[in-house]
Order: C-alpha cells, then structure tokens, then sequence
C-alpha cells in the first residue's frame, strides 16, 4: 500500500512534469520545478495563457489526486528524486550536478549515529554543495525518523536551478532549511553546525585569489574545489562536529594529497575512509568513499585505528549486518 501511495504522487509529478516541458517549452528541470511549485500552492501558475487552457484543466486534475498531508517527507523526497532521475537523462545533465543516490544518506545517517550516540533534541545539518538537496533532506529526514530529533538544515550552491529545486522540494517537505545561492567558499551565513554532510563536485576552483585563503590550497596553478570545501565545511561545525564527505576513491593518490593529507593531520580528527561499494558505479574512475572526519574538541576522541574498510552490497542483508556489527565494535574500541 506504501509503494501504491508514493508512485500515484511520482506519476502526478511525472505526467504534471511532461505537459509543463511540452507546454513552456523549457528544460524538464525547470518543468520539474514548476510542477512542484504549483502542486504546493495548489494552483496552477499560468502567465500569458501557457499553459493553455486544455492543459491547465489537466493539471488541475492531476494535482487533485494528491492529498499532501497523506505523505512522509521521505515518500515526497523520494518522488521527487524519482522524477529529477529522468530530468538528468532527458536534459543531459553534467555528473557532478546529478543527484546523489538515496543509499548514499542512509549511509551518512548511519555514521552519524555511530559517532554521536546520544543527539541533541535539536540538531543544524549543513551541505556546502546542496544541489537538488537529496543528500541533505535524506539525512534530515532519516534523523528526525530513527531519532525524533528536530532538525534545521542549511544549503548553499551556485547553481540557481539546482537551488531552485531544492527549494521546491524542501517547501513540499515541509522542511526547515534556509537555502543561499552563492558560492560555498565565500563567507558563510551560518556556523555551529552539527552535522556537515556532502556529495563533493570534483574539479578545479578558478578563483585562485579566494583559493589562497585556505590551507589546502595548490601551491601552484588552481586549486581542487573538493579540498577547499572540505576545509571551509570543518570551518562551521562546532567542536566535536562531524564532516562526512564523499569524495574521489583516489582522493589520496592526487597530485595534491600531500597538501590535503597534512592538513588534515593538523586540524582534524580523521576517523574513517570507506569505499563505496563498486556495483554504485558504471565507471571505475567514478568510483568514491565516505571520508569521515571530526572538529576536535575535548568531548570527543580520536579514533586510536581509523576505521577503514569497504561498504558491502546494500542488497546482501547479511554483509551488511556484520558490516554494521564491525562498525559498532570499533567505535566502541576507539572512540567511546
């Protein structure tokens, strides 16, 4: 029955999604965009007679079918997530703005449960590099479900459509998050933050000048963008915060790594890097891990051996408990 209830809201969005693109003529992005905006208002935006008329009427009977109070926040971030799979096929969308796999939050939401045992009834969670938002509204709603803790999220990202997005689907949610379209390594509107958690874009950082202000700068030439974002999200958590950031598998093996790796000695608590299992990439090169890394302070430990190792297969039920019982032991022998 569950299922039954989240794919009639993913074919209203989906069939909504399809009349707008035709109608607007736009990307299926936006199309997406503005089907969950009027789904929200509960009036169909029209401007110019687009969409004409017929197909108002039709979208006026598809949003008619959804009772939004019926549905979780997660059985809306998973619709929508559903329907923006397809705007990535359809639009041709670039690899680092496409949308991070649900298991990847579950994954997080785990790790923060292994290192922060006791939550706070409150919690602030931050993603430097929000996108569409699917990574941040996963873990914020995964936490508030297996914990009831009340949580506040924070977004930035210089892209205004994928921004865009995240604010459809955090307004449909029901989701307290403040979203900011600017660049992640200017100066940041929020600090003392619990939890930072990102899919980090891969790449070179053109504005060298802001580059310099960081540690983990390129002596010569640009700088890695996922360096420096690692470095300014370590910035906003409070002490004993957690950053968990999924990176490059290689991320150690770069020309850089020797820059990263000494900050990262110096200025943080590095707990773990775990390997993403294989079958979640199509290209060997795409392949990335769950760097694992904690602000000091006097209330939390150093992990005496990092934790180290390789998710297993999410659908081998077993590997997966033993996996989680390995994890457990460890923090227990390292960090409790």
């Amino acid at each position: 029955m569950a299922h039954e209830h989240l794919e009639k809201l993913y074919n209203v969005l989906d069939e909504s999604t399809t009349i707008l693109h035709q109608q607007l003529k736009t990307s299926f992005i936006a199309a997406v965009i503005e089907a969950g905006e009027d789904l929200a208002s509960g009036n169909v935006m029209q401007e110019d007679g687009v969409p004409n008329d017929e197909a108002k009427k039709k979208l006026t009977a598809l949003f008619d079918q959804i009772k939004l109070a019926t549905y979780e926040p997660e059985e809306i971030r998973q619709a929508i997530q559903l329907v923006l799979v397809k705007a990535i096929k359809v639009d041709g969308i670039e690899p680092n703005k496409q949308v991070t796999p649900d298991a990847m939050a579950s994954l997080a939401t785990f790790m923060v449960t292994v290192f922060a045992q006791h939550l706070p009834k409150k919690m602030q969670v931050a993603d430097l590099a929000v996108g569409t938002g699917n990574l941040l509204f996963g873990v914020m709603n995964q936490l508030h479900n297996a914990r009831q803790v009340a949580v506040k999220g924070y977004g930035i990202d210089n892209d205004e459509t994928l921004l865009a997005v995240a604010g459809m689907s955090s307004t449909l949610q029901q989701l307290d998050v403040d979203l900011f379209h600017q660049d992640a390594l200017d100066n940041l509107l929020f600090k003392d933050i619990d939890v930072v958690v990102s899919d980090l874009p891969v790449g070179y950082y053109p504005v060298d000048e802001r580059a310099k202000q960081f540690e983990t700068a390129a002596v010569k030439g640009h700088s890695y963008a996922h360096h420096l974002l690692i470095e300014q999200s370590m910035r906003v958590l409070k002490p004993g915060g957690l950053g968990l950031f999924y990176v490059p598998s290689q991320v150690f093996s770069s020309e850089e790594a020797a820059g990263l790796t000494a900050w990262l000695a110096k200025s943080t608590y590095f707990q773990g890097l775990l390997n993403l299992p294989e079958d979640f990439f199509a290209d060997q090169k795409a392949e990335k891990s769950l760097l694992v890394l904690q602000k000091p302070s006097p209330d939390v430990k150093r992990a005496k051996q990092i934790l180290l190792g390789q998710f297993p297969d999410l659908n081998d039920r077993d590997a997966f408990a033993t996996f989680i019982d390995k994890v457990k032991d460890w923090a227990a022998a390292n960090i409790a």
